[in-house]
């Protein structure tokens, strides 16, 4: 702009072109964070090219040159930039196929359910939770495989369009977090934040408003792992993300929303000591304890989790096997399927797209169930004592259940299966 309003630049399309890049003292040019989302704008604005940083090329020009239609130019120093336009020197673009690259990163999963020994029933319950994106709780000891289970889940939900991994990628640009080579995240994300994490790092903020957990997660998988050690008050800050998928951040000169539509996975302990109800255990907690233990975690947030199980360690016999467990490729082909009926279902709503979003009025709609289910559901909420609030997240489980199956109306099998999947809601849960 110097360069130009001092008539060192002589040439006057420049107006065409956004120029970005942290210039050193020596010429050279920096890498910047944000190619992405800069580039759709510049596309969306009418310009006919965008001239950035030449380091780490492969990062920042493919990421932006992933935009069809707008013309991506990697430079190293200034002078080339002067040479282009005053010199008509030309510079070498990068060109990137968008469709051949979302194909190429759409590989097979770094971790695969076909690794994990035994746990049949708890592959099924995530299979479920995929199948009808539904926030998932895993309650075991330690050892019993919970976090080994929760960074396989994104490997079984269906792939990712084009229009979400764009979306993806433009929250991962923007902290600057696209990997080299890399170019379009293709791959469900997979975060795991520590649980000394601060309200500001899981949800953003900052002076100049930066993408949290919760949205770097977006399309994928937040993993919150030993959920009672997670400070209440960032977790509170949570809730309301989970129910709008998207969190606004507000400073004095302006606002910013930045999506946050993702699967809440966690795991907890079943006691402070881990051996809840183990007569082998090495230390035993008394029911005082267990209450102030699970009290860290509030109602309104476990209403938001659709599915509890609990996971045991698995047995010597079953880590010897050598035989190989069903795959995750196989078993997303199953959630695909089920996703497809629910895309379906949900057509004339532009909110919601499977079974986890249904609000009381769908649930209604959808989950409508024979004398035989309704008497069955009655009987286990008396006798289990579960409280009012698992009645609807049992209904959108088993209408997902039945889904899987491919059948349209919700069978009183469906609905037994979905009632094991409420564990913290059963009375007589601290003994």
């Amino acid at each position: 702009g110097i360069l130009t309003a001092s008539n060192q630049i002589k040439e006057t399309n420049i107006e065409r072109y956004i120029i970005m890049g942290e210039l050193s003292l020596d010429g050279s040019v920096q890498s910047i964070k944000g190619a992405l989302p800069i580039a759709i704008k510049a596309l969306e604005e009418g310009f006919d090219g965008f001239i950035l940083p030449k380091e780490n090329a492969k990062e920042n020009a493919k990421e932006a040159a992933i935009v069809s239609g707008l013309k991506v130019y990697g430079v190293e120093h200034i002078s080339e930039v002067i040479d282009y336009f005053d010199r008509h020197k030309a510079l070498e673009q990068t060109i990137v196929d968008t469709r051949a690259e979302f194909q190429k990163n759409l590989e097979h999963p770094e971790f695969d359910f076909s690794d994990v020994k035994g746990q049949e029933s708890i592959k099924r319950c995530m299979e479920i939770a995929a199948a009808g994106g539904h926030n998932i709780i895993l309650i075991g000891p330690p050892g019993a495989g919970k976090t080994m289970l929760a960074k396989r889940l994104p490997s079984i939900l269906p792939p990712m369009t084009l229009q979400e991994a764009l979306e993806t990628t433009k929250i991962h640009s923007v902290v600057g977090r696209i990997g080299a080579q890399k170019g379009l995240i293709a791959q469900r994300p997979f975060r795991s934040p520590h649980h000394t994490i601060s309200n500001v790092a899981l949800v953003g903020g900052g002076s100049y408003p930066q993408p949290g957990e919760i949205s770097l997660s977006h399309n994928g998988v937040l993993f919150l792992d030993e959920l009672p050690e997670f400070k209440r008050e960032v977790l509170e800050v949570m809730r309301q993300p989970l129910e709008d998928r998207e969190v606004t951040i507000s400073r004095a000169k302006f606002t910013v929303t930045y999506p946050s539509s993702f699967m809440l996975v966690a795991s907890m302990n079943p006691s402070p000591s881990g051996y809840f109800n183990d007569p082998n255990a090495p230390m035993m907690s008394s029911a005082s304890e267990m209450q102030r233990y699970l009290g860290k975690i509030s109602g309104p947030l476990l209403d938001r989790i659709d599915i509890h199980i609990e996971v045991t360690p698995v047995p010597f016999e079953k880590l010897s096997d050598e035989r190989k467990g069903e795959s995750s490729v196989e078993i997303r082909k199953r959630v695909t399927k089920a996703r497809a009926l629910q895309t379906t279902r949900f057509l004339d709503s532009e909110i919601v797209h499977y079974n986890a979003q249904m609000n009381t009025k769908q649930i209604r709609k959808y989950c409508k169930l024979d004398a035989a289910s309704m008497q069955l559901l009655k009987t286990a909420m008396e006798r289990l004592n579960l409280s009012a609030r698992a009645y609807d997240r049992i209904l959108k489980v088993s209408r997902t259940i039945a889904d899987l199956e491919g059948t349209s109306s919700i069978e009183s099998t469906h609905i037994s299966e979905a009632i094991q999947y409420r564990s913290l809601d059963r009375d007589g849960w601290l003994g």
